[in-house]
């Protein structure tokens, strides 16, 4: 009998351990509408987590998200407080010294929005002009790199709603932002209509990257052969297409 016990203890360990290991912990910055963003009772919603949602079912793990200032993300990681960040995330040059990252799931641009009272006719028009952007974003990256340089005022951000919240009360002329979540967090959103992009679209691959990938531990090819594998079978069933098409008119996967 005692032998018996034993055993299913045993079992009931396994057992647990085993469902223990399907969770996927998932990081995320609920604060960058449509990709990650709360819904009215608080539940986490958006592009990235529906797409997040669709490659723990499409490899049998349960996702669990977690949240996580931005420019805590990749500390967070590297320090095991979760298994991966699906967050918008571009896959740099700068971050791969870090961690490491599937293959692209999206590829937006990022574009300059100002005021519509500002006249715009190139970088050195805006000079003296106060723009904010997301702490240790691309964004911030290419602002510091090429607005700062030319005499723009650049202010850095824990959250990109927080952005939004300075232009609207005219703390600030404008933001550096990816060109949906601006327009699904503040161009859409009322007081939104007074202020427009200006410039080219902004894919330099030395700020923004080649898009956004899922970031990991480094030295874990299993799990990212999974998650690369889930990417391409989620474009191929439909399931990307549903969940595309639910936030955007157009395919944000890009070229």
């Amino acid at each position: 009998m005692k032998k018996l016990l034993l055993a299913a203890a045993i079992g009931a360990l396994c057992a647990t351990a085993f469902a223990q290991g399907k969770d996927l912990k998932v990081a995320i910055d609920a604060t960058y509408e449509p990709f990650t963003f709360k819904t009215a009772d608080g539940k986490p919603t958006g592009f990235d987590v529906d797409i997040a949602s669709a490659l723990c079912e499409q490899i049998k793990r349960k996702c669990v998200f977690v949240e996580q200032a931005w420019d805590g993300m990749i500390p967070g990681l590297m320090a095991k407080k979760y298994d991966v960040i699906i967050s918008s995330m571009s896959i740099t040059e700068e971050r791969l010294k870090q961690v490491d990252f599937t293959d692209k799931y999206y590829n937006t641009p990022s574009k300059i929005v100002l005021k519509k009272d500002i006249k715009f006719s190139g970088i050195d028009s805006i000079k003296g002009k106060k723009i904010g952007v997301l702490k240790a974003s691309t964004q911030e990256k290419y602002a510091l790199g090429e607005l700062k340089t030319k005499g723009v005022e650049v202010v850095s951000y824990d959250a990109q709603d927080q952005v939004y919240l300075d232009i609207k009360a005219g703390r600030l002329d404008g933001t550096v932002a990816d060109t949906q979540e601006v327009m699904g967090g503040f161009l859409s959103k009322p007081g939104g209509d007074s202020y427009q992009f200006v410039g080219d679209d902004l894919y330099i691959p030395k700020y923004f990257g080649i898009g956004a990938g899922i970031a990991l531990h480094k030295g874990q090819p299993a799990l990212k052969a999974e998650l690369n594998a889930a990417i391409k079978a989620i474009r191929g069933n439909g399931k990307y297409k549903a969940i595309n098409d639910k936030y955007f008119k157009f395919d944000v996967y890009g070229k």
